[in-house]
């Protein structure tokens, strides 16, 4: 078996200590198949971060593991049976087990697999060597891609060679970018080969659904410092593939100023930041993220007070907006910004039609908008008398 244990994860890891993940694997080793917790749990154990998501590697195929839930009373959904993917929910935590596979076709999206006993077969099929360590159910890390080096060090590596791996999925170029805002030590450079391998497969991005780019970037600009990344993506091209017209320029200025507000790391702002044409289509976003973008940029030319961007936009395209108004403008934000934006987001206009009843019908309507244009230009600072004495 590929082994370099090298490292032993100690027992107190949250998702070894979990009792339902112990219980899951014991449930294949006693039947003689092996498990391995797999992916982001070990990824991120290994470099100390926080847990992520736990999936299990097996020996067993995806019958065997709906015949062994059952049998242990545990139920199995078959999620993704014909790859391999059977979610085992023990004590109510859900797992997703995934028999070990081999490629045998790939078109650039989806790809045709077999499954496997070998560790390494499964490992050769993922996208970068720190993503493939498994742990046994005790802590034992093995590592078939020489993955562990790179995680302890911060770099995010293709395994084998990054054009095949790419052309596998040509989402994994967004992903590179990804896991090298989250994972990656800037100290060590830009792997030159992963950099070649991607300028030569731009045009696999197009093969790509809005829905999965959309996710990915997102994903991407929630990173604590996207800036180097997405730098990158603009200067070979990758930017200006999924969106054309964006401009990465603003978006270290736009992160600097949000630690000025404590602001959380709103990729929707970021993305306004970042700019470019048909956005909303190309990402695919959801309504809730259109609304908050639409409010975002059009506040951000907004003169009024933070109060009333607050009230206007609400919280979170509010707080976007004020912050891309002053990256725009390069002018610092007051003290009280971030208290003031939540205040005018809570916000409710004092008056109504009831206190007009002289009104009715399109003049009412005109006065109460004009009453309102009075206290957005105060910044939600004049009362209820002084907008009905105006």
């Amino acid at each position: 078996m590929d082994r370099r244990d090298t490292l032993r994860l100690s027992a107190d890891i949250p998702f070894l200590a979990d009792p339902a993940g112990q219980k899951l694997c014991a449930m294949f080793e006693d039947a003689g198949h092996r498990a391995y917790f797999v992916g982001g749990c070990v990824r991120n154990a290994v470099m100390g971060y926080p847990p992520s998501d736990v999936d299990i590697a097996t020996t067993a195929a995806p019958q065997a593991v709906m015949d062994l839930a059952k049998v242990a009373n545990l139920r199995a959904i078959p999620t993704g049976f014909d790859h391999g993917t059977v979610t085992v929910v023990v004590d109510g935590t859900p797992f997703e087990v995934t028999t070990f596979r081999r490629d045998v076709a790939t078109d650039g999206r989806r790809a045709v697999v077999a499954f496997s006993q070998n560790m390494a077969q499964d490992a050769a099929r993922r996208d970068f060597t720190l993503n493939a360590l498994y742990a046994d159910r005790h802590g034992t890390v093995y590592d078939p891609v020489n993955g562990l080096k790179d995680a302890l060090e911060g770099r995010v590596r293709f395994i084998d060679d990054a054009a095949q791996r790419i052309r596998e999925d040509y989402l994994r170029i967004l992903r590179f970018f990804r896991f090298s805002a989250f994972y990656g030590q800037p100290n060590h450079g830009w792997n030159a080969d992963a950099l070649a391998a991607i300028a030569e497969n731009l045009n696999g991005l197009k093969t790509l659904s809005a829905e999965r780019v959309g996710s990915e970037m997102l994903r991407l600009l929630s990173a604590s410092d996207p800036v180097g990344p997405v730098a990158v993506m603009e200067r070979i091209g990758v930017l200006n593939s999924i969106l054309p017209g964006a401009d990465a320029k603003l978006l270290g200025l736009l992160i600097h100023i949000e630690g000025q507000i404590a602001a959380s790391r709103d990729p929707i702002t970021r993305l306004a930041a970042l700019g470019g044409t048909d956005v909303v289509q190309r990402l695919r976003l959801s309504r809730k993220d259109q609304k908050q973008l639409a409010l975002t940029l059009e506040h951000a030319g907004s003169l009024m007070g933070a109060r009333a961007i607050g009230h206007s936009a609400g919280l979170a395209a509010g707080t976007g907006a004020i912050l891309l108004r002053a990256a725009l403008t390069e002018q610092p934000l007051l003290a009280s910004t971030a208290q003031d934006i939540a205040y005018g987001a809570a916000m409710k206009f004092p008056v109504s039609a009831r206190d007009l009843p002289e009104l009715i019908g399109p003049a009412l309507g005109k006065r109460l908008a004009a009453i309102k244009k009075d206290w957005l230009i105060s910044d939600l600072t004049k009362t209820k008398a002084d907008l009905l004495r105006a």
